[in-house]
């Protein structure tokens, strides 16, 4: 498969490398590029070998370049975080259906957003200053379909039962964030086309699931500071 340079962004060009053989390719979705030139010049010396095939700033970039399922891509590095915006599940719920084998990798060490990551399909999260071994090693691993347990995923594994997770529906988590980001249920319910009343039941849902595993919420600030921890929404949603 021939490698994709970004020469600017949004543009791409084919590099006369040619196929890779027998190497692992390997896809970054990450806004930083001094991410990017980290991790090829890590795989450079990769054994069994790694060969970079596509450099993606934006994950629509990466989805306009291999849209075909299976996409010929063995792996996508994918930082759950662009531009500073809360993880965004979304993509790596698209990824994961569409079959790909993720690497999440994130500056998030939240717990309940590892756990997450790996509830949706990652093979692996890892914490950027995990450092070259454990990227390489997770690589590896997911290539051979493998999950690979680096430091901070193994603590939320083992965190796991005394962590208090919940588990939210998709409509809660969709009312949660419009009533944070709204003055009233009323509006809530103008944005999601529901009735009040239905905002009430479902943000009630929402407080007695944390009640029931000790991480009571029974403010609206208190509420706000349950779903940061869990990676629902950022401070920059707000």
């Amino acid at each position: 498969m021939p490698k994709l340079h970004r020469r600017d962004e949004g543009n791409w060009g084919m590099s006369p490398e040619g196929d890779a053989g027998s190497a692992i390719t390997v896809a970054i979705i990450d806004d930083h590029d001094v991410v990017h030139a980290g991790i090829e010049a890590w795989c450079a010396d990769a054994d069994p070998q790694i060969q970079l095939v596509g450099n993606f700033l934006r994950p629509g970039e990466f989805f306009a370049a291999f849209p075909d399922v299976p996409s010929g891509v063995d792996v996508v590095l994918l930082d759950l975080q662009i531009d500073g915006n809360r993880p965004d599940f979304d993509t790596l719920r698209a990824l994961c259906e569409r079959g790909q084998y993720v690497v999440v990798y994130s500056h998030i060490t939240a717990e309940e957003v590892i756990l997450s990551c790996l509830d949706m399909g990652a093979m692996t999260f890892l914490v950027k200053s995990e450092g070259r071994h454990h990227l390489i090693d997770a690589i590896h691993a997911a290539h051979s379909t493998t999950p690979y347990v680096g430091p901070r995923m193994g603590k939320a594994l083992l965190n796991d039962n005394a962590l208090g997770r919940i588990k939210l529906s998709d409509r809660e988590r969709e009312v949660l964030v419009a009533w944070f980001q709204t003055e009233s249920k009323e509006l809530v319910g103008k944005r999601l086309y529901i009735a009040p009343t239905t905002v009430r039941t479902h943000l009630q849902r929402a407080r007695a699931k944390y009640a029931s595993v000790g991480r009571p919420a029974p403010t609206k600030s208190a509420l706000l500071a349950r779903a940061i921890e869990d990676g629902i929404l950022s401070l920059n949603d707000l």
